[in-house]
């Protein structure tokens, strides 16, 4: 049969002419067509019969009959079956259509899989009238399971071309006949206004009805109501007992609903075992959402052994079925090598992917990928270009991004002010990064006019959310009284906050209050320790006074030998003071052992030769 052929009444096999003959009695008795008595079960009999006999439309509404429960038992596995035998074997319009359904929204025991999903969808569009069957049971018979499976057609473009009003009257005309599905899907009409005006409280009446005949998608459609307070006072504990109805009788939705009330402890005790369990039946459901939720408590050990090859495993089977938080996550693995081997070509790949869903996470990961040259050509003017969109968007960390360009003249002109405004719009939504630059700003008036009051402010915001570089400029503050009061035990306080972060700045200046009991208990070998940790890091203040300890025996014993290297150490990094210190300090051990060169003036050193009178420039 050409695959651009009718699927509407054709038949094969070895008497096509018998096989249309059981066909045609199983629609009339099915829908009491002809003067006959409606008689469901009967009619399943003549369509296995036309089956049997090779008939190319029978198989697929054998399993339409299965899926709705009409003349059988509701199977919604068998009717997958004969879908598929159905779809493969004859190419029948029907069970294409249906089966792109089954997997983009899923059903108790039939695995979502939306990438297949969207090829069945795509097999439709090249047959003609591929749904005639559904058409006319619709139209000619009102059968309540066909008007609603006609109003999914016109939903999703699939044999039909998109219309929601259209969508909208079939919905209705289901419902009202009392279908589960029908009433079901018009619910969610009413809550999103799809084809009708939206009406929140009418939604909620249409789920309940649908939720009173068992309809799990519609139970689980109550508890978002619940949860989110559509149409019905918030209550997340009943939201949870509805989530825990539909989850209980399988249904992807709800369980993946179930496990993030479990991880937030939303409606119940907070329980990340149990989170993690119903991730897992959603996720084995093929429920993308819950495939990037399960590879998260992997990759986080969250609710389960840490496993980032199993967080990559879930990850990648939602990113397939085009879930764009997690192409963006398993983007994310491949640039940092996590369960994965790094590869930043593939992590761009994913980005760009996660990108035209319009995540906003991957455009500002994007902008990254560009300004630093990572798996793409360093590319400035395009790394603004991503972190303006994810910034337009709202998203912190991509307006703390697009600051940074325009404070430094990253892939655009220099401008301050500019650098403000994103750092202020950063910081208003918490982002402590962004609150510490823009009290950098204020307090040394870097586009903005300079407030010490504004600055300490903004510090003190960043400060509590424990970032280290706000909590030393904060400690910084107090120390010299810039935009308050001066006060050193509260200089000490916030210094010890971010030192305890290994922040290297924050123990050389922690250290110096130590050294010389300031707003703290005198501690020389406390602070050599502090000084040793931060020059370590490279810090040159702490290499000078480092070495400075070493020199006269500060918290350790004398020892001129790593005195002179963390003063060469620091002097090489462009501190004058150490320049000097080395150079005095070479005289004393290397020329005039009988003398010290801390007590002779520079006339006398520059008299001897050993000062030439040039110095690196300050840091």
């Amino acid at each position: 049969m050409s695959s651009t052929a009718s699927s509407g009444t054709a038949s094969s096999g070895d008497n096509p002419t018998a096989s249309q003959h059981l066909f045609k009695l199983a629609n009339q008795f099915l829908f009491g067509r002809k003067e006959h008595k409606k008689q469901p079960s009967l009619a399943i009999t003549y369509y296995k019969g036309a089956a049997n006999l090779g008939h190319t439309q029978a198989l697929g509404v054998l399993g339409f009959c299965h899926e709705f429960g009409l003349g059988v038992d509701k199977d919604f596995k068998e009717s997958e079956r004969l879908y598929l035998e159905a779809a493969k074997r004859y190419q029948d319009g029907l069970s294409m259509a249906r089966l792109a359904f089954l997997r983009k929204y899923g059903r108790p025991n039939v695995k979502i899989d939306r990438a297949e999903a969207e090829e069945w969808a795509d097999r439709v569009r090249r047959l003609r009238e591929p749904m005639r069957w559904i058409v006319e049971a619709a139209t000619l018979d009102s059968n309540a399971a066909a008007q609603y499976a006609l109003g999914v057609c016109y939903h999703d473009g699939i044999g039909m071309s998109k219309d929601e009003h259209a969508a909208f009257r079939w919905y209705k005309a289901s419902a009202d006949q009392g279908n589960a599905r029908g009433q079901g899907i018009l619910g969610y009409c009413y809550g999103e206004g799809f084809g009708v005006a939206k009406d929140e409280e009418e939604a909620m009446k249409w789920y309940r009805l649908a939720a009173a005949q068992g309809e799990t998608v519609a139970i689980y459609n109550v508890g978002y109501c619940y949860e989110d307070g559509i149409g019905v006072e918030k209550d997340v504990k009943e939201a949870v007992k509805w989530y825990r109805i539909s989850a209980e009788q399988g249904n992807a939705f709800a369980q993946n609903s179930l496990g993030y009330c479990y991880e937030d402890g939303i409606g119940l005790e907070q329980d990340l075992q149990q989170a993690a369990k119903w991730y897992k039946c959603s996720a084995e459901q093929g429920y993308p959402w819950a495939q990037c939720n399960l590879g998260y408590c992997f990759q986080n050990g969250i609710g389960i052994g840490k496993n980032d090859a199993q967080g990559v495993y879930w990850y990648r089977k939602a990113a397939v079925q085009g879930h764009a938080r997690a192409q963006h996550n398993l983007g994310f693995c491949f640039q940092n090598g996590i369960g994965v081997q790094r590869n930043e070509e593939e992590a761009v790949k994913w980005y760009r992917r996660s990108a035209e869903r319009g995540n906003i996470f991957a455009y500002h990961s994007l902008g990254y990928c560009f300004q630093n040259g990572i798996g793409v050509t360093a590319n400035e003017q395009e790394a603004v270009f991503w972190y303006y969109l994810s910034a337009e968007e709202n998203h912190a960390p991509a307006q703390l991004s697009l600051g940074y360009c325009y404070r430094n003249g990253i892939g655009l002109p220099k401008n301050e002010r500019e650098a403000v405004k994103w750092f202020r719009r950063s910081a208003e939504q918490g982002n402590a990064l962004a609150q510490n630059s823009l009290g950098f700003c204020y307090e040394e008036g870097l586009g903005v006019k300079k407030d010490p009051a504004r600055a300490v402010y903004w510090y003190h915001k960043s400060a509590r959310q424990s970032n280290p570089w706000a909590q030393c400029n904060l400690g910084f503050c107090y120390a010299n009284g810039i935009g308050l009061e001066k006060d050193s035990t509260k200089a000490v306080h916030w210094y010890q906050q971010a030192a305890a972060q290994n922040h290297a700045r924050a123990m050389d200046k922690l250290g110096m209050h130590m050294q010389n009991g300031i707003g703290v208990q005198k501690d020389l070998t406390g602070a050599f320790q502090l000084f040793k940790q931060a020059a370590e890091q490279k810090h040159v203040s702490a290499a000078y006074h480092l070495g400075n300890c070493y020199e006269r025996g500060l918290g350790c014993a004398v020892d001129l030998h790593q005195a002179s290297v963390w003063f060469e150490r620091a002097a090489l990094a462009g501190c004058r003071n150490s320049h000097e210190r080395l150079r005095r300090l070479l005289f004393q051990v290397c020329l005039s052992p009988g003398s010290s060169p801390l007590s002779m003036s520079d006339d006398v050193l520059l008299c001897s030769g050993f000062i030439n009178g040039h110095s690196a420039p300050a840091a």
